[in-house]
This record gives structure tokens, C-alpha cells and sequence, in this order.
């Protein structure tokens, strides 16, 4: 093994042609997507070189700053609860259900594997009210109240989009977060029992700071995600009512491929992943100044 990983026309035959696929297929777009952010225009129109305008068209344009406030909205929300039911399900998976947890955990991570569009398509029949009410509305009349129209508002329709992803990604982070739990030794926890930890404490002291590492790739994974969420708005509201439900994801779309605007949308595009960028550092330095600190 040592004269093969020591030879480097042996590594350029072994890894040259994974690297020449990623970068056709990865690296080569972005940077092609970098030098559209320089000029206006599309495919059909042919293109302007205009510099730096489009990059300064961000700090101007309305309907950045609101679909950025939705992005980053959207995505404090959702991550903290994606992480946070996974976390709450983990535990209820390795201290209450323990061997029995099998099929829990499979009914749970059964929406994960569900399509977009089918959720999508579940959530606008429970929460519909023309031509009839849906199941919510529904029992809300059941209930003596009034039947609400959820996709017409932006709070109730921000709040529609919340649940439908809840619902449909906490499987995943249980599963996630579950394993790492199980990584935690089992002495461990068995001396924190002896000294009288139980409960609450438990998870406090002894569970949380030992499963910090899979928390933050969770969180990591979470956050990207969920400023890059894409398909199950365009499913459920597409960017509606108006664009109040409308992400830098969207927002891009339709500039670039609707309206025409390569230029702009790239540019949108590399906000977006600078935004990501900035995050992930964010969280990777905080984690490692409180585990220092610690």
C-alpha cells in the first residue's frame, strides 16, 4: 500500500478520473456560473459585458433583500427544528424505546423517502378550503371556529411550509442524530447513573456534550439545506401569495431562466453560496471556541 500511495503516476491513474468527473461536473459549472455574474443578457439575446453591475444590482434590488429575509427566516426556523425534534426523537429511541425503537424509527423516516410533490401534494388537500375544507379546516369548524385560508396569507402559508418540512425531514436527523447517540459508552452513562444523574440531568451533563460532535454536523447539514430549500416551496406555494414565500433559490430561478437574466441570477447564485460559506465557518468557529473554552 505504501509503494502505491508513494508512486504518483500510480495516484494520477487512480484518482485522475474521479477528479476529471467532478470537475466536469462540479467546478466547471460554477465557474462558468462565476462569469456569467459579468454580463447581461442570455443564450438567445447574446450577451453584454457589463462588469460589476450585477453584483451591485444585489445591494439594490427589493426583491433580494426580501427574498434574502424569507432565506434566512426559513432557515433559522426550520433548521432549529429539524435538529431539535431529531434530537428530542433520538432520545426517546435510545432511553425510553431502546430494542423496541425499529419500527417507530421506520414510520417516522417514511415521509424522507416520500416524493417532494406527493408531500406537497398531502399538505395543500389538509390545509385546503375551496372547493371544500380540507382536515384542518375542518376540525377547526368542528371545533366552533372559523376555516382559515392558509395559502393566502404570508404568515399561514410561512407556517404551512415550516410543518410540511418539519414533517418530512425529522426522520432523517432522528436517524442521524440516533447513532450517534449509540456511540456514547455505555460506561459512561452507567457511572452517571451510579452518581445519581437521571433524566434531564442525564442528557444535560453527560448526553449533549458527548453527542456535540453529531449535533453540529446535523446543524451543518441542516442550515445548508434549508437556505438552499428549492423544491418543496415550489411545490406547495410556488413562491406565493405574490412573493412572499420566495427564496434566493426561487428568486434565481426566475431570473434566470423565466426573465432571461443569466447575469443576475448567477450573481443571486454566488450570494447564496457565499451566504452558506459564512454560515458553515460561523458555526465551525463558535463549536470550537465553546469546546475550548470547555
Amino acid at each position: 500500500m505504501n509503494d502505491v500511495l508513494g508512486d504518483k503516476k500510480a495516484i494520477a491513474v487512480l484518482i485522475g478520473p474521479a477528479l476529471l468527473i467532478y470537475s466536469l461536473v462540479m467546478l466547471l459549472p460554477i465557474v462558468w456560473s462565476l462569469g456569467y455574474t459579468f454580463f447581461d443578457g442570455n443564450a438567445i439575446s447574446g450577451f453584454t459585458f457589463i462588469g460589476t453591475d450585477n453584483l451591485a444590482r444585489l445591494f439594490t434590488d427589493e426583491n433580494v433583500r426580501q427574498a434574502l429575509g424569507f432565506t434566512l427566516k426559513y432557515a433559522v426556523v426550520v433548521t432549529i427544528g429539524q435538529v431539535a425534534l431529531g434530537y428530542g426523537l433520538s432520545l426517546l429511541y435510545v432511553f425510553v424505546l431502546k430494542n423496541r425503537s425499529g419500527l417507530v424509527r421506520t414510520l417516522v423516516f417514511f415521509p424522507v423517502v416520500v416524493p417532494t410533490v406527493a408531500v406537497a401534494l398531502l399538505f395543500q388537500k389538509m390545509f385546503e378550503i375551496a372547493p371544500q375544507n380540507g382536515l384542518v379546516n375542518s376540525l377547526i369548524e368542528l371545533t366552533g371556529g372559523q376555516a382559515v385560508d392558509w395559502f393566502g396569507g404570508a404568515n399561514t402559508s410561512f407556517l404551512v411550509l415550516v410543518l410540511l418540512d418539519l414533517w418530512r425531514s425529522m426522520g432523517f436527523y432522528a436517524v442521524l442524530l440516533f447513532t450517534g447517540l449509540l456511540d456514547i459508552p455505555e460506561e459512561v452513562l452507567e457511572a452517571a447513573r451510579i452518581d445519581g444523574a437521571t433524566g434531564a440531568t442525564m442528557v444535560a451533563r453527560i448526553v449533549l456534550p458527548l453527542s456535540l460532535p453529531v449535533l453540529l454536523s446535523s446543524l451543518i447539514f441542516s442550515i445548508n439545506g434549508t437556505l438552499k430549500v428549492f423544491d418543496s416551496i415550489v411545490a406547495l406555494t410556488n413562491g406565493g401569495p405574490g412573493d412572499a414565500t420566495t427564496p434566493l433559490t426561487l428568486y434565481m430561478y426566475n431570473t434566470a431562466f423565466r426573465f432571461g437574466d443569466y447575469g443576475f441570477g448567477s450573481a443571486i447564485a454566488l450570494l447564496l453560496t457565499l451566504i452558506c460559506l459564512l454560515v458553515t465557518v460561523f458555526i465551525f468557529r463558535s463549536t470550537r471556541r465553546d469546546l475550548s473554552e470547555s
